[in-house]
């Protein structure tokens, strides 16, 4: 199981979530160091250019373990970049597993000011079953720390409200992202990177 580094996360506390789950993740530091393994994680907190580290023959990778149908998780910025893009980073192309652009939390709201960046814990609203959040209660609290958003879409599992309500979790297949933080997220976070090992046939 790969752990992407584009310099853009704290690698170690990933790392340490998923071991508390009975799950090794290792770094690859080659874009060949992708073929054939089990699943890819994206984690990721920062600006969306920060994916501009990632070379075309490493996004090749990534699209190519997700068209042999293999799962891919993305956290927080990780999970912005599975959409088309960023008005953050107009210049640089998402993923586009997922359709939809992601934009910036909205300073107010009816002319409320509302705190950007959004950084806390706060509730998740479960919208349709999904496998990444099976055992996940509805009105979890979960840790966020970001200024964009993923728009809600039929791709979305669970949305969140801060100043206006924004896709938390996504689902697409194979393929999932949390805009929360499931390493700082207590029992919550652990059950859904628990949930994407049993997607990813890497529970034993």
């Amino acid at each position: 199981m790969a752990l992407i580094d584009y310099r853009a996360g704290n690698l170690t506390s990933v790392k340490k979530a998923f071991a508390a789950v009975g799950a090794d993740l290792f770094v690859p530091t080659e874009p060949a160091d992708l073929d054939g393994v089990g699943a890819i994680v994206v984690p990721g907190v920062g600006h969306f250019a920060a994916t501009e580290t990632l070379t075309n023959e490493w996004v090749a990778r990534i699209r190519a373990h997700v068209d042999a149908g293999r799962p891919l998780l993305g956290i927080c910025l990780g999970m912005q970049w599975l959409f088309e893009g960023s008005d953050e980073a107009p210049e640089r192309p998402g993923l586009h597993l997922l359709e939809g652009r992601c934009y910036r939390l909205s300073a107010a709201c009816h002319g409320t000011p509302v705190k950007v960046p959004h950084v806390g814990w706060n509730a998740i609203d479960l919208r349709r079953d999904a496998s990444i959040v099976k055992g996940v209660a509805a009105g979890a609290q979960v840790y966020f720390t970001h200024s964009f958003v993923a728009p809600i879409t039929e791709d979305t599992v669970a949305v969140t409200e801060h100043g206006q309500k924004f896709a938390a979790i996504v689902q697409h297949g194979h393929v999932a992202g949390v805009q929360f933080h499931p390493e700082k997220s207590g029992e919550v976070g652990l059950t859904v990177l628990r949930n994407f090992l049993r997607l990813s046939d890497l529970r034993y």
